[in-house]
């Protein structure tokens, strides 16, 4: 499990639109890195929306925002054309990026337990370490409480 002043594990994935995203291409900026479940699902829809509303103050904090889920890059192309989204999307079709940050975990619902992505965000700061986690996530405030720790990096 990734703590707090740990190195965040590099990675290369697709993303939206073409082309591949490389983490650690992205120092010295602050990157804010945000595992959700699945596009164009009611809850995923309103944290991207929420993230991609506030991507012009983001930027002025010289952070990157990245999506990481497990859906494929034409779904993510869809999914931002649908809701107009100003975030990166990348995907992690084989699952390695998540079970590197331990967002791939047994969940149930109504009795029965399948495994799937938890809903988490990782703060990493332009140095390249974990400055926050925020684990199970509930969407709404979530990015704003994100942007007041990017602001105080």
């Amino acid at each position: 499990m990734l703590s707090i002043g740990d190195t965040a594990p590099d990675f290369t994935l697709p993303r939206d639109g073409g082309g591949e995203v490389t983490l650690s291409s992205l120092v010295p900026k602050k990157v804010v890195l945000y595992f959700y479940p699945k596009d164009d699902t009611p809850g995923c829809t309103k944290e991207a929306i929420a993230f991609s509303g506030a991507v012009d103050d983001f930027d002025a904090a010289d952070t990157v925002i990245i999506g990481v889920s497990k859906d494929p890059v034409k779904k993510h192309d869809k999914f931002i054309a649908k809701h107009d989204l100003k975030v990166a999307l990348v995907s992690d079709e084989e699952g390695d990026v998540c079970e590197r940050y331990g967002t791939w975990v047994e969940k149930s619902m109504y009795g029965k337990t399948y495994m799937g992505i938890e809903r988490a965000t990782y703060l990493i700061s332009a140095d390249g370490k974990i400055a926050q986690i925020w684990r199970k996530v509930k969407v709404p405030g979530h990015s704003d409480a994100v942007l007041e720790a990017t602001r105080g990096l």
